[in-house]
């Protein structure tokens, strides 16, 4: 997965889409993981960067992570897997 190359991404937690003009609020560990996508870092290193530094297990992580991934699909500012297989 990888986050639309035109999305801008503030420090503090603002992404903007230019391609619709919408601009949408991410928490500071969004942020945190938006970068680590941006990395191109793999679910198993996000999840052990995130267990590393906060207060929450696996299961809870999992379950957050994919969620989270999906607000971004959904608001078009990560490529879906049907684009990568395009």
């Amino acid at each position: 997965m990888k986050l639309h190359k035109n999305i801008a991404v503030s420090e503090d937690g603002l992404l903007f889409n230019p391609v619709t003009g919408e601009s949408y609020s991410v928490n500071p560990i969004g942020v945190e993981i938006i970068n680590l996508i941006r990395e191109e870092k793999n679910q198993e290193s996000i999840c052990k960067c995130i267990l590393a530094k906060y207060a929450t297990d696996k299961t809870t992580f999992e379950k957050d992570y994919h969620d989270f991934l999906g607000i971004l699909e959904h608001h078009n500012l990560i490529e879906s897997h049907e684009e990568k297989k395009a």
